[in-house]
């Protein structure tokens, strides 16, 4: 799945007349880039969310033949439902069939190799979160077995889920997340079932880490794994004064 459906606020004055999806980037949209990067990965079979502008998007995928995928639309023009609760009404209509679901941010540009991040989940049956060692405010936290336990604002001192233990924190490894992610059957079917709406895909993460907080078996934990790409390099294309930066770092990503 790609998430296509924010408003790009950060991307005015291009976002006042067209989505974020379709913002041009070294001669194609964001959209086309992310497809592109998915079909070469063997991925055909994408849904795309839409809110802001969402007939041009459903128009350019029409117009260019879904750019050789099946592309299903995921329609929020109603109501923004951010990435968890896009997700969760993206998957709504279909049987997932044991089936692990790839998801990622249309405005993220990264060199990843989806065939070892693919293999690296068929080899463990675990979620995987793309993270990396780069340097923010907002991380998730993992332990020693590099599975996600908690989230923390370094700038704030916030610490997410609230029965973590901010003791702890200091000796949690922090990584900052990618937004793109492979999720397992399980771990989709519990997204389902989150009676909201409206919610993230961290607040979800952050209440699987609460449940398992509290569990006495480890056999009924949910894993979610921290997924290091070697030589990562990603871009986030958010920013309207970006736009020159982001087609010489798309530029190389064909290299």
């Amino acid at each position: 799945m790609i998430f296509a459906a924010g408003l790009g606020t950060r991307l005015r004055p291009l976002t006042d007349t067209m989505p974020k999806a379709l913002v041009p980037l070294a001669g194609k949209p964001l959209l086309q880039w992310q497809v592109e990067r998915l079909r070469d990965a063997g991925i055909t079979d994408i849904i795309v969310n839409v809110h802001h502008f969402p007939d041009m998007i459903i128009d350019a995928i029409r117009a260019n033949e879904g750019w050789g995928c099946n592309i299903s639309v995921s329609d929020e023009r109603d109501m923004l439902l951010d990435t968890g609760g896009g997700l969760k009404k993206a998957l709504t209509p279909y049987t997932l069939h044991n089936t692990p679901i790839l998801a990622c941010n249309v405005d993220i540009l990264s060199n990843i190799d989806i065939h070892a991040l693919i293999a690296a989940y068929e080899q463990t049956g675990i979620s995987q979160l793309v993270v990396s060692d780069r340097q923010t405010q907002r991380y998730l936290c993992f332990d020693e077995n590099d599975m996600l336990c908690g989230w923390t604002n370094i700038s704030t001192g916030e610490v997410r889920p609230a029965s973590l233990n901010p003791s702890i924190i200091p000796s949690l490894r922090k990584l900052a997340f990618s937004g793109m992610q492979i999720l397992s059957p399980q771990v989709l079917s519990l997204l389902q079932q989150m009676p909201e709406s409206k919610f993230s895909l961290i607040d979800f993460y952050m209440s699987l880490c609460e449940k398992n907080q509290i569990r006495n078996h480890k056999s009924e934990i949910i894993n979610l794994k921290a997924y290091i790409p070697d030589a990562f390099r990603m871009m986030d294309v958010g920013k309207i004064n970006q736009i020159a930066e982001a087609e010489a770092f798309a530029e190389s990503l064909k290299s």
